[in-house]
């Protein structure tokens, strides 16, 4: 039993570094690139809620209103002479947790997008059932539960989810980010992304186009990652399916 458990840890080892060996540099761009992002939104996350941000995101500076990016100010100010760097940061706090709640919520109850997470889950148990290993590990005489729990579910269907999560922190940040747009979400004069490029817009054809070119750089950077970090995933996880 002992050599069996070694043995297929090994392999799975094995097949983990062939993977990863196989993927193409596009695929491995992708990742990394997704990696960097949920690095940085991670790291962002801390310092806004430590506090550790290059000025008070909340403090006006009359003198200085919708100012172009500079020494004092990296990114400029917004229309009433706030930190745009410092909102950026701030504003993750809006959407991050919330967003990583609701992917978590929405796998745990499928209350999102079940039908299709049961329908990779259901596909992919039914194709491991006839793999000889688990007929082995039958054998062998594993109890069914050590089978499915380490063999089917751990090594397989997990990466399956995590996809899932990845593709759905996305969602989560468009979908926010276009209700602060709207009005509907985040308001003034809390930071949100969606706000900020709302409030920008109003002067972005008067040449002062940062107030919402960063957020919005940042949006669509931010979401590309996730996307990226989740397709690069699949197709190094999943290879069959992603082609």
């Amino acid at each position: 039993m002992r050599r069996y458990r070694e043995s297929t840890g090994e392999v799975a080892e094995r097949s983990e570094r062939s993977r990863w060996r196989a993927a193409t540099l596009t695929d491995r761009a992708a990742i990394g690139y997704g990696l960097l992002v949920v690095g940085l939104v991670a790291v962002s996350y801390v310092l806004g809620a430590v506090g550790w941000l290059p000025d008070d995101p909340s403090r006006m500076d009359m003198a200085r209103l919708n100012a172009p990016p500079g020494a004092g100010h990296l990114l400029g100010t917004d229309f009433l002479g706030r930190d745009i760097l410092s909102r950026l940061i701030v504003g993750i706090q809006a959407y991050f947790l919330p967003g990583l709640l609701a992917v978590a919520i929405s796998l745990a109850l499928g209350i999102t997008g079940a039908p299709a997470i049961a329908s990779i889950i259901a596909g992919k148990i039914q194709f491991l059932r006839q793999k000889s290993f688990i007929e082995a590990a039958h054998v062998l005489g594993l109890p069914t539960r050590v089978i499915v729990a380490k063999h089917i579910l751990w090594y397989n269907c997990a990466p399956l989810l995590i996809i899932q999560a990845t593709l759905g922190m996305g969602e989560a940040i468009l979908v926010e980010t276009s209700l602060s747009y709207l009005g509907f979400g985040v308001q003034e004069p809390t930071a949100s992304w969606g706000n900020m490029v709302q409030a920008g817009a109003n002067y972005f054809f008067h040449g002062k186009f940062w107030p919402s070119t960063a957020p919005a750089l940042a949006i669509l950077g931010t979401i590309l990652g996730f996307h990226l970090l989740g397709d690069g995933l699949n197709r190094l996880l999943e290879p069959k399916s992603a082609s």
